[in-house]
């Protein structure tokens, strides 16, 4: 091949690799807004005069649709949507908090992406800020995703409690606090930290590549 081929065969893969990167930023930059349309659509929606609530119930029995299906053997709904009028203010923004957090999380691990996409257009991915950025997404994630979850459990403790003071009955169905946490965003978060730590090395062996040079 000649020199002149080998030329515009790196021009065509550059070329190709800056378009998948641009792809990528974009697509980063999109559902990073996506992420905050929703966290204000939910805002809108759960400080309405009636706000929707899954609660949890001590035993939904068996699923009528289910029942007579040869296949399964038993079947059971842990939670109910309850439509609650005058929910507490405290209630509505711990709700709000448990999408907004991870959605905030969310925000800021595209925000990196992008970040990450540019840098690489620009041939020059290893930097300081960059592992630092990476690990600010790791802690986002973390405190996000368990955040989140908390809040969630402590809003429908409250819900709960709101609904027993008109009639107490309501705690012969629905659990006073349950909290099912899911584990899922610690480990997302240290595979991010992994990567920042990453990112760190390889800023320290391209500094010592340009000393040599």
């Amino acid at each position: 091949m000649s020199a002149s081929g080998k030329h515009h065969g790196r021009a065509g893969s550059r070329l190709g690799e800056g378009f998948v990167l641009g792809l990528i930023a974009t697509g980063a930059v999109s559902v990073a807004i996506a992420a905050i349309v929703a966290i204000v659509l939910r805002g809108i929606d759960l400080f309405g005069d009636a706000v929707a609530v899954p609660l949890p119930l001590h035993d939904g029995g068996m699923v009528g649709a289910l029942k007579d299906a040869p296949a399964v053997l038993s079947s059971s709904y842990s939670a109910a949507i309850v439509t609650i009028d005058g929910l507490p203010a405290g209630a509505r923004w711990l709700f709000l908090l448990e999408g907004a957090l991870p959605a905030l999380a969310t925000v800021g691990v595209c925000a990196v992406a992008w970040w990450l996409g540019v840098s690489l257009i620009r041939s020059r991915p290893f930097r300081r800020s960059m592992s630092v950025a990476i690990g600010i997404a790791a802690c986002f994630v973390v405190a996000g995703g368990v955040l989140g979850q908390l809040a969630g459990a402590f809003g429908r403790a409250i819900a709960v409690g709101h609904l027993a003071e008109a009639d107490p009955r309501v705690h012969d169905v629905l659990w006073p606090f349950l909290g099912q946490f899911d584990l899922a965003p610690v480990g997302w978060g240290f595979a991010l930290a992994l990567v920042a730590t990453a990112f760190q090395l390889g800023t320290r062996l391209q500094k010592d590549a340009e000393g040599l040079v």
